[in-house]
Parts: C-alpha cells; structure tokens; sequence
C-alpha cells in the first residue's frame, strides 16, 4: 500500500506552522516531497515524523502541539515582560524574539491566566490587515 501523502497545507497544520513556512521548507530542501503528475508537491507522514517527535520532547509551553488544538496560525510564543491591570483592562507585554507584542485584554482574563513576568505564553493574532510604516534611518 503506498504512503498517504499530504498537500503542504495539511502538513502545515500538523506540525503547527504556517503555510509559507511549510513552502519555504520545501522549496529550500529542508522537507523532503513526492511530484504529483501536475507538478504539485505532496509530502509523506515519514518525512514529518521526526518533527513531530522532535516537538513532543519540548516542554509543554514550548511545544507547538497546544497550537494545533487552536484554528488561528499566527500564534507568536514568547515570555511576558510585564502585566499592568488598571480598572477592567489589562495590559501584557510580550517578549517574542528581538521584539514586543503588547495586547490589551480584560483584567478578568489576565487573573484568570494568573500571568505575571517571566511566564512563557503566546500571542494568537487574529486579523485580516496589516499596516507598513517605512522607517527611516
């Protein structure tokens, strides 16, 4: 019986990134893909499992499993930076690489997830538009 074998964006999904991500691997060599007669790239689960098995020996907070059990993509993991709860509001600040995501949520949530600095948590983006200002230097 031949492999089952995966449209990228079905592997993407498996392995918890995002679709360009998945094209890149491909298209640079890193993942390994089966030609359809029409050209289309179909990857295998073999050529996936040692991925998936390299993410389920990460700690829980750094493993992309929990992000598979979300619909949302953009997920950033980072550390929190800070938390500021005034009022019905609360303020996070994450760390995710060189960069901050700052995200404004109810002080309800924020007590709920019980964050404070140091913790490792993720930013789940959600949004259709995205604005570029050029920078100068």
């Amino acid at each position: 019986m031949p492999p089952q074998l995966l449209t990228p964006r079905e592997a993407a999904r498996m392995l918890g990134i995002s679709y360009p991500t998945i094209k890149h691997w491909i298209l640079t060599g890193k993942l390994k893909t089966v030609r359809t007669p029409g050209g289309h790239h179909r990857l295998t689960l073999a050529g996936l499992r040692p991925y998936l098995e390299a993410d389920r020996s990460r700690p829980e907070p750094e493993s992309r499993e929990r992000f598979r059990r979300v619909s949302g993509r953009n997920q950033l993991a980072g550390k929190v930076v800070s938390v500021r709860i005034e009022g019905l509001l609360a303020e996070v600040i994450l760390k995710i690489a060189d960069a901050q995501v700052t995200a404004i949520i109810t002080a309800a949530a924020a007590r709920e997830l019980n964050l404070k600095k140091g913790d490792s948590a993720a930013a789940l983006i959600k949004s259709t538009d995205v604005m570029v200002e050029r920078l100068y230097d």
